[in-house]
This record gives structure tokens, sequence and C-alpha cells, in this order.
């Protein structure tokens, strides 16, 4: 389903302080919940609706609401910091995480942890704000698929082309929304320009 890179004034506002080394990781974090709203919005823009009735104040009407039940999945624990944006606009979202760290010399995810709520029949959003290598977010993909998962979305701050080729390769099958595609990977696997590490700037753990 390919990748689709968010253009919007008010997403290249929020990134470009999101990238400053100089922002504070309360701004950061504020700010971070402030852009997964434009990538929720973006992300949920074809959502199935059904109608059903209603009376306003004055006549009987016809309501729209999501036809399917939505589950957020966040991969720990950068994922955190888009969670609150996705109950903010979908408070009844069931919520799952997902533990992975990176081995800091291969790359490669090591899972630690998943919780998870039924996935059946419901829409899955996985919430991997940094796609650099794709090892982390293919990994939680393929976790949510052996739940039962069969309509997923990605979330993520930034991409890099090699992760969104792996995505593309390995889940041609799920849509990855983001708001930047950056320039490539350093030799330490890091997104450049990139934005740092995510985790540690959300919670201040520099």
């Amino acid at each position: 389903m390919g990748i689709t890179v968010l253009d919007h004034p008010l997403n290249h506002h929020y990134l470009s302080i999101l990238r400053d080394r100089t922002t504070e990781p309360e701004e950061f974090r504020n700010t971070t919940r402030r852009l997964a709203y434009l990538l929720l919005t973006e992300a949920t823009n074809s959502a199935e609706l059904e109608d059903y009735s209603l009376e306003t104040p004055l006549v009987a009407a016809t309501g729209r609401r999501l036809a399917r039940p939505v589950v957020a999945v966040a991969v720990l624990r950068a994922g955190l910091g888009l969670i609150d944006a996705v109950i903010d606009l979908i408070p009844d979202v069931a919520v799952g995480y997902a533990g992975v760290q990176r081995d800091e010399e291969t790359a490669r995810p090591m899972e630690y942890y998943t919780k998870f709520p039924d996935m059946t029949d419901r829409t899955v959003l996985v919430l991997e704000p940094m796609l650099a290598t794709g090892g982390s977010l293919s990994w939680a993909v393929e976790r949510v698929k052996q739940a039962g998962a069969d309509d997923i979305v990605a979330l993520c701050v930034v991409a890099a082309p090699e992760g969104a080729a792996r995505m593309e390769r390995i889940h041609p099958d799920v849509r990855v929304v983001t708001a930047a595609m950056d320039s490539h990977l350093n030799d330490h696997y890091y997104i450049v320009p990139g934005l740092g590490d995510m985790g540690d700037r959300l919670f201040a753990t520099l």
C-alpha cells in the first residue's frame, strides 16, 4: 500500500521543532502530540463509516461513525509519545504494547514484551515514530498479524528510505504514514538528518 508523507504547513512547523536539538523534553513531548494529531487524521482518512439514527435538538437525523473498532499498538518506548493523541481523538480505542529494543551493533530488533487486545475485525494503528532500518516496525507488524490483524496502518514521525523499502518488501499490504522521508541512515543506523533518539528526547534520558 506504500508510504504517505505528510505535506502540510503545520506538519513542517512541528517537525522542525522536533528536529531542533535545543528543544527541551516538555516542548518535545507536547509537539510530538500535536504532530500525532496530523498523522492520525491522515491515517484514518479512508476509514470505513456506517450510518446510524440520532436525534438532534430539532429533528431526527442520520449520523456517521467508524464502522470498525480501532486498536493502537505502541512500539515501546518511543511509540508512547503518539498514544495520547490517538486516545484524544478515538476515546474508545483499545491499546496494546510491543516491547522491542535495538541491538546497537546489528540494528536487529530484540523482543522483550508484548500485550495485545483482540485484533479481529479491527483497524490496527502501529505507532513507531522512527522508521530507520525497518526492523522494529516490520517485527511489530508481524506480531500484530499473528494476533489476527488484517487492516494495519503504521504511524511514523520520520522515516529513512531503507526502512520504507523494507516495509514495502516485507509488508506491502501495510500503509505507512510519516511526517518526513529523510535522506539516509548513518553508520550507526540513525536517521539523517533525523531528530536524534526519540525515546531519549521524549523521556529526558539523554
